[in-house]
């Protein structure tokens, strides 16, 4: 054991880390034996309930970057960061369960990429098609960098070493049982992650003197802090509106309007709508009625989950000696990397310094858990994309189904020795929630412009699907690179919100102007993908009506809807 490691773990942490592993390996191997065909591999045979589907919704979505992204952001910007959840996910995530999800469920396709072929034709769709299999890799990689630096932090092994260890191990269980095995330790990885994280938020908190003492000492930090250091004042740190901490507006207005508009409407529904990795999780149920519930039965633990994550950042800003030194301006040797303390450390610095053994291989093995959910997610999306709508589609069609499950256990291996190469890239960013907001912007917010303009405008023709995609995709890297060169000067995740809002204007714009000049579909093909095209019995479960009040989909929805504006509100 070398000495260099950041958390000094016992004996009794690492044998919790073992038995976890084994459950995990188990899964796959039980898994694994029903998997008989494509299907089973890539939508787990449509047999889920609705319970488990809506668990591993959010479980997919709570991998490594939520946990240490979002605690990275509450060290530095605080109670701001709560709009990532409130605003940036659970609106979506309701119009996600009432709107879209009859079309997706309906229509029976197996990605985002087909449902994008049937409206738009090959442009649109091979556009989509490689754009999402390129920003899959990225994101994977992002996990994996992350999950390189706990085992890093845990053994002290060089990051490389750790990177090939981290996706040897993330490859045997999705190889052995596809989406069923993903799904199941996902749920199982729910609990894990909350038991871990909610006695670190406790034990964090009582260490400060509770929630008063958590804003004496956030207040008291904010005003000795150095001026050149760069911290936001204590009421935009301990207040979610107007946000300008996060945003990077220097206006009140500007800032609600970027956050509302950037980040609520066009990074959030651009996410949770067209993200494949999610909308997998709810094609996988059972009936219409369990696939429009599953991601509104996700929103209400995710309303909750920014006590777990950003409050653990936020006491970690003020209790442990290397995030204080940090955000004071100063640069702490050590941290997860090796190369110094980032942000992104905030939460395993927190664990280090107040869980007791055994929680504390919990909590790793939860960490641990959490990133590999997450890149099992980005990695079982890319091996479905890449054997349906890449090499069925394009390169070899009409073989058997034996022969594209080959090629989907192929792409899984050649997926993961890539995201070896792409954690490079998110090893450069001291906070991971800034690449990601920019990689959602290339890729996600002009998807969604394309998506929701086709699904209710049936004049939209094929060649604006494809136009507008192409468009949008490189008017948000102009706008990120103007900022990377200083032209446009917005800190925070401003740039991002910018770039993306930028993205789904010019491809809104580009495509109503391209349809206009160009020939749509006939009104007759586009019955289960336009709005207003899809007889209503379509879009509906037969059953649901007989369902009492709270196994119905709108009055589940409308309770999550007046719960997140309370929350809104209060804080």
């Amino acid at each position: 054991m070398s000495s260099d490691t950041l958390i000094d773990a016992s004996w009794l942490d690492y044998l919790l880390v073992a038995i976890y592993f084994g459950f995990v390996l188990g899964i796959g191997v039980m898994a694994r034996r029903q998997v008989s065909d494509s299907i089973d591999f890539f939508l787990s045979g449509r047999s889920l309930p609705a319970w488990v589907t809506g668990l591993a919704f959010i479980s997919a979505n709570l991998g490594a970057v939520e946990i240490m992204g979002m605690s990275a952001n509450g060290a530095e910007i605080g109670m701001p960061t709560v709009h990532y959840f409130w605003v940036g996910a659970v609106p979506a995530m309701l119009f996600l369960g009432v709107v879209m999800m009859p079309f997706y469920y309906g229509s029976k396709v197996r990605s985002v990429p087909e449902f994008m072929f049937r409206r738009f034709g090959t442009g649109a769709h091979l556009v989509n098609a490689i754009s999402f299999a390129v920003a899959q890799l990225l994101i994977a990689g992002v996990n994996l960098a992350l999950l390189a630096s706990i085992v890093h932090a845990l053994l002290g092994w060089p990051i490389w070493i750790a990177l090939i260890v981290a996706g040897a191990i993330v490859l045997s269980y999705i190889t052995l049982g596809g989406l069923s095995a993903a799904i199941y330790n996902e749920v199982l990885q729910f609990f894990v992650i909350v038991a871990s994280l909610v006695p670190l938020t406790l034990i964090g908190l009582h260490r400060v003197g509770g929630w008063d003492g958590l804003t004496d000492k956030i207040t008291a930090a904010a005003g000795s802090a150095p001026a050149d250091a760069g911290v936001a004042p204590a009421s935009q740190q301990l207040e979610s509106w107007p946000g300008q901490a996060l945003s990077g507006f220097d206006s009140p207005l500007l800032s609600v309007i970027g956050i509302v508009f950037g980040l609520g409407f066009v990074l959030s529904f651009g996410y949770w709508t067209t993200n494949f990795v999610e909308v997998q999780r709810a094609m996988a149920s059972d009936s219409i009625s369990a696939a429009r519930k599953t991601p509104i039965i996700g929103a209400f633990p995710k309303m909750f989950i920014p006590f777990i994550v950003i409050i653990p950042g936020m006491v970690s800003a003020v209790l442990v000696t290397e995030m204080i030194d940090l955000k004071n301006g100063g640069s702490p040797g050590g941290g997860a990397s090796g190369d110094g303390v980032t942000y992104n450390d905030a939460l395993l610095l927190l664990m280090r310094d107040v869980l007791p053994n055994g929680l504390l291989g919990l909590a790793i093995a939860g960490l641990l858990a959490a990133f590999m959910a997450g890149m099992a997610a980005n990695i079982s999306a890319f091996n479905t994309v890449f054997s349906y709508d890449l090499w069925q589609r394009y390169i070899r069609k009409n073989h058997s189904d034996d022969y594209y499950l080959r090629i989907g256990r192929l792409a899984t291996v050649a997926a993961t020795v890539i995201a070896i190469f792409t954690a490079q890239i998110a090893m450069g960013y001291d906070n991971v929630m800034n690449y990601l907001q920019t990689l959602f912007g290339f890729f996600n917010a002009p998807l969604f412009a394309t998506f929701i303009l086709g699904m209710f405008w049936k004049r939209m023709t094929p060649t604006a699907g494809w136009v507008g995609l192409v468009a949008g995709t490189l008017s948000a890297i102009a706008v990120d690179r103007l900022a990377a060169a200083g032209v446009i000067d917005l800190p925070g995740q401003g740039a991002a919100f910018l770039a993306a809002s930028t993205a789904f204007v010019v491809d809104i714009v580009l495509s109503i102007v391209v349809s206009l000049v160009t020939k749509p579909k006939p009104a007759s093909e586009l019955k289960g993908l336009v709005y207003s095209e899809t007889p209503r019995e379509d879009r509906t479960d037969p059953n649901e009506a007989a369902m009492p009040w709270y196994r119905r989909t709108v009055p589940l929805a409308g309770i999550a809807l007046v719960m997140v504006i309370i929350l809104n509100v209060a804080f």
